[in-house]
């Protein structure tokens, strides 16, 4: 009985050492995809690399707005015949354009997944590297409440800034 009382009153005082020799660290991911050089980098290129298609986008969505305006001022005045085609044309235009923007987005996100994906290899190797440079016993990125003194975040966008 006495035995089970001292295990009892020692294994609080045990745990408590244990956890104060603990070290732990956050990382908030979220915050690293938006404020990372290498993700920044990742964004601009893409960026660059989709310009043309968006532009074309924004002409095709010109086009119809316009030729959809023409209908509603003209369509009264003009022959049925003629209303007939541009009404064919204008449903065409939209049909295009919109499996052109279904294109897009399905392109652009899967680049985007491919840039995140390689900013995400560097900064978990990043990450790492500060862990065991540091002695961090754990480190998480996904956390309901963190509190400040453990965030690691910046030390991480400083480390991928430098390299």
């Amino acid at each position: 009985m006495i035995a089970v009382v001292l295990a009892a009153t020692l294994l609080p005082i045990a745990a408590g050492v244990s956890a104060a020799e603990t070290k732990i660290g956050f990382v908030n991911t979220e915050r690293v995809f938006r404020e990372a050089a290498p993700a920044m980098k990742a964004q601009k290129k893409l960026e660059k690399e989709f310009a043309v298609r968006e532009q074309e986008l924004q002409k095709m969505a010109k086009q119809a707005k316009e030729l959809q305006a023409h209908l509603e001022r003209e369509g009264v005045t003009i022959s049925e015949s003629d209303r007939r085609n541009k009404e064919r044309d204008l449903a065409n235009l939209n049909r295009d354009f919109q499996r052109a923007q279904r294109e897009f987005r399905e392109d652009l996100n899967l680049r985007r997944n491919e840039e995140l994906g390689a900013v995400h290899d560097r900064a978990r190797k990043t990450i790492m590297e500060i862990a065991e440079k540091e002695k961090f016993d754990l480190v998480l990125e996904e956390a309901v409440y963190f509190s400040p003194r453990i965030d690691i975040t910046d030390r991480v966008l400083k480390a991928l800034a430098d390299k």
